[in-house]
């Protein structure tokens, strides 16, 4: 990077939610700013109000807090070139268009909406990608004058070159050139005198002094069109950085429309944060080493443009939830109580349970704290099971050899005084050493009959604990009585 101080700008619609694309471009473009001690600048892009969502510039706000990404200028900070919200800035971009209109780069456009859908039947008839056929273009003076004077109703048209090339460099993509007869002399300004996103982002990025663009490869097509218009002005081109899309396949994009995750949405399925921002960093883009687990920090120190791929980057929900389990398992028990508890008193309502306890059993088997609901769902009530459960080829076990098992298993829990992990542990044990069989024999039976499940959190010896001593001498004669009906 040269001398110049580096400016970024995340300029999100606020038309929803925020999706995981939009998100790890922000993401993409703090860490451009932040890697070169630069400034990451917020811009609300408002203009399209037929598409405005009542609350999103909240959404925005809130999502970018939560994933870290604090930025340095903004509408609710403010900053030395604001205002930061687009509709605010709605007075200059006319002026700036007759400015273009003035040295050549753009004309007045009368045609109205009938002409224009002539032109395109025609042109899609004859096989032609359809565009502007330039009809307006070089309408003298005096006409454009006379119909200013009638208040024939108008566009202004960037004035586009039809012969030649045009070429601009891609920090992702390199050099690209295009055939300048096939760019479209856009509309700068629209009939009721509001800009198109297209003109207002290139002044609006010029004149807050935006040095480095990221943003989605769809806009590489337009980018000729925007240089052209840097050109006109005068003005320095910024560089591009255009990323890959991020795809829910091979053939489909991810998309808030189709139903896909936004990032509220993984949040509330259980995702913690930084797994969320750690998972969208690596969309697209490829560290030097190994590593893939990243602080917020550590991102900033490996970030490079270089790294960045052409090709689009799928979205591996699989691959998220591992890694938001590794995030899991380096909490503190501490924080991993204070994130489970909620779920775990989504279905577990008993004041007596032991929350550490639950979390030493829980913490190394979760992925998402949504799963804990379905893991813990047992303790409250036993739900009804099939004695099929009893039946384990590795444990060797099976209806017939689960009841003798149970009727051993009771009595010697019946003689514990203190229930304690400890002791309920040395009883079992004691027990499967006396009976001389493989601790799965014995354990379980236990398992099946105090959770009635297949899969628990911690084994027969850690649910008895839980459950305490009455529920597990219950559960256990309820298994006993299970299996003698089962059997008779």
């Amino acid at each position: 990077m040269d001398g110049k101080t580096v400016r970024t700008r995340f300029a999100p619609s606020p038309t929803g939610y925020m999706h995981i694309g939009n998100l790890r471009t922000a993401l993409f473009t703090y860490l451009l700013a932040k890697k070169n001690n630069g400034k990451f600048i917020l811009r609300i892009e408002d203009t399209d109000q037929e598409r405005y969502v009542e609350g999103a510039v909240d959404i925005i706000y809130n999502t970018l807090r939560r994933t870290g990404l604090q930025w340095d200028e903004g509408p609710d900070i403010g900053g030395p070139v604001g205002p930061y919200v687009q509709s605010e800035r709605m007075g200059m971009f006319k002026d700036y268009a007759l400015k273009l209109v003035e040295s050549g780069h753009a004309y007045y456009c009368f045609c109205d909406k009938d002409r224009l859908e002539e032109v395109r039947k025609i042109q899609q008839a004859s096989g032609i990608a359809p565009k502007y056929d330039g009809h307006c273009k070089n309408l003298s003076k005096e006409e454009v004058q006379a119909k200013l004077d009638a208040g024939v109703p108008y566009v202004i048209r960037q004035k586009c070159p039809t012969e030649g090339t045009t070429t601009f460099h891609d920090e992702v993509f390199g050099d690209i050139t295009v055939e300048n007869s096939v760019l479209d002399d856009q509309i700068l300004i629209k009939a009721d005198g509001m800009p198109t996103y297209n003109f207002a982002n290139v002044v609006d990025d010029h004149t807050m002094g935006i040095t480095h663009v990221v943003r989605g490869n769809e806009y590489l097509s337009s980018t000729p069109k925007y240089n052209l218009l840097y050109e006109a002005f005068g003005w320095d081109v910024p560089v591009y950085i255009h990323v890959p899309p991020v795809m829910k396949n091979a053939t489909e994009k991810l998309s808030k429309r189709n139903g896909d995750a936004s990032f509220e949405d993984l949040a509330a399925k259980g995702y913690l944060d930084e797994a969320i921002v750690n998972y969208i960093a690596l969309l697209g883009w490829a560290p030097k080493g190994e590593n893939e687990m990243f602080t917020m920090e550590e991102l900033i120190q490996e970030f490079d443009v270089s790294g960045i791929s052409k090709s689009p980057a799928i979205f591996d929900t699989q691959k998220l939830k591992a890694l938001n389990g590794e995030y899991i398992r380096k909490l503190t028990p501490e924080q991993f109580i204070e994130y489970a508890a909620p779920y775990i008193r989504e279905t577990c309502k008993r004041e007596d349970i032991d929350m550490n306890l639950m979390a030493e059993l829980l913490q190394p088997r979760t992925e998402l704290f949504t799963d804990i609901p379905e893991q813990v769902d047992f303790i409250d009530e036993l739900p009804d099971y099939d004695i099929e459960m009893y039946t384990h080829k590795k444990m060797k076990t099976n209806s017939e050899n689960s009841l003798e098992a149970l009727r051993e298993i009771l009595p010697v829990l019946e003689g514990v005084s203190a229930w304690t992990l400890d002791n309920i542990h040395t009883a079992l044990f004691t027990l499967i050493e006396k009976l001389e069989v493989k601790n799965g024999r014995i354990l379980w039976p236990l398992r099946v009959a105090v959770s009635g499940k297949q899969f628990t959190p911690g084994g027969g010896v850690e649910l008895a604990e839980i459950l305490g001593k009455d529920e597990t001498l219950r559960r256990i004669e309820t298994g006993i009585e299970k299996l003698e009906k089962a059997l008779a």
